[in-house]
């Protein structure tokens, strides 16, 4: 792919390394970070025109200062990628500053991060940066609530592999950020028997058994529907169990079958304005695809400041 034109498209070597390993320690890999970036910009800046509008408008030496800033509460995420989105595109000849933490609780106006440099390079990566942090903030901020109406029932907000093509890493970050835990990341780190798997086996315990004999220590959860699955997947000794669209009566039942003998995740259509209730049932987790699969961004801007 050729390098799109008006940014410096730093190398990976080249990035800033304290940014790099704050990327690693969180769990992302840098180098894949990058290609989203780049790939993004390509999809900006086809051929050889470049930003048209800023080439227009802005000297190629003016420089400025722009503020990005919370338009809305919540939960940020992904402030280092847009930080790796301002490296990528300006090199050496961007300063980054006034970083908020992943994770942080923000109100409307407060600064998240703060930019100078080149203004044609600021604003060609505007609109990337601002892309992955508020997608990855809304994220964090549909997490964050899900974690407060269950705060104090004991139960814990998973995700799935509802994701994005080629964005799960990331969006099981910003899960992180927001307070939640993690499901599989991949079909092979875990093996999760759903209906599917249930009806081709002959039943959940034979679906199971067949698991539990082909890998027998990789971790193990089977969906059920109903209370009898249940108590034949306990009699099988399987410790993790998913109830799949039960109503909050059944599931505080399975609850009171299962005596702890396993762990059990509520899944299935779940809603923020249901979550105390099923929290309180004593499940273990609740599963949210719509975590990744369909959430809001959180509205973040960025703007350049006026020259006094």
């Amino acid at each position: 792919m050729s390098t799109p034109p008006g940014i410096a498209a730093t190398p990976y070597d080249a990035l800033p390394a304290a940014l790099v390993d704050e990327l690693s320690s969180a769990g992302l890999d840098p180098r894949r970070v990058l290609g989203q970036i780049a790939d993004a910009l390509a999809e900006d800046l086809p051929g050889d025109r470049g930003d048209v509008s800023s080439r227009a408008t802005i000297g190629g030496t003016v420089m400025g200062e722009a503020v990005m800033a919370a338009r809305e509460p919540g939960v940020v995420a992904g402030l280092g990628v847009a930080a790796l989105v301002f490296a990528y595109v300006l090199g050496d000849d961007v300063e980054v500053g006034g970083r908020v933490p992943d994770g942080t609780k923000v109100a409307a106006g407060d600064v998240v991060m703060v930019v100078r440099g080149p203004i044609r390079g600021l604003l060609v990566a505007e609109r990337t940066a601002l892309n992955f942090a508020s997608h990855l903030s809304g994220v964090a901020t549909a997490t964050a609530h899900w974690v407060a109406a269950l705060d104090g029932t004991g139960a814990q907000v998973l995700d799935t592999r509802k994701t994005l093509p080629g964005w799960r890493a990331l969006q099981k970050y910003a899960v992180r950020c927001g307070g939640g835990v993690n499901h599989r990341f991949s079909l092979s780190d875990m093996a999760m028997v759903k209906d599917n798997h249930v009806v081709a086996a002959g039943g959940v315990v034979p679906a199971y058994t067949a698991v539990r004999e082909l890998y027998p220590d990789l971790p193990v959860e089977v969906e059920v529907t109903d209370l009898d699955q249940l108590r034949a997947l306990l009699d099988a000794g399987c410790n993790r169990i998913l109830l799949d669209n039960m109503d909050t009566a059944t599931m505080a039942e399975a609850v009171r079958i299962t005596a702890g003998r396993a762990t059990l995740e509520a899944s299935g259509g779940l809603t923020l304005d249901r979550a105390r209730e099923v929290g309180e049932t004593g499940v273990d987790f609740v599963s949210v695809g719509a975590l990744t699969h369909s959430v809001r961004v959180l509205d973040l801007g960025l703007d350049l400041q006026e020259s006094r």
